[in-house]
């Protein structure tokens, strides 16, 4: 405990109770344990904080970094399977032409 030994320990009780006198030492070792603990509860909020601030953090790095990476095209003969809605296939030139031939290929 902060690199004292036990014999430091009781010479340092022995001077406070001297000092201090045995009706007050009680009410300042009672006040001082109450103000480690909040001291303690006050780290750990802030350790919380700090640990959700770096899980955040870290989700946003990842979530930028996933947008920012290329698609990879498929290899010849590899099927792909899309999420969304495929995109409209745009006219062909006989299809804008007007072209009768074309409705076969529509269904």
């Amino acid at each position: 405990m902060f690199g004292i030994g036990p014999t430091e320990l009781i010479v340092i009780l022995v001077v406070a109770l001297l000092v201090l006198g045995p009706k007050r030492l009680p009410e300042i070792a009672r006040a001082l344990g109450r103000g480690l603990a909040e001291f303690r509860r006050a780290t750990a909020d802030v350790t919380s904080e700090l640990e959700n601030a770096r899980v955040l953090l870290e989700e946003e790095a990842r979530s930028a970094s996933r947008k920012q990476e290329p698609k990879k095209d498929p290899k010849p003969g590899e099927k792909t399977y899309s999420r969304s809605a495929p995109a409209a296939a745009a006219p062909t030139p006989a299809e804008e032409a007007g072209d009768e031939s074309s409705d076969e290929t529509k269904s």
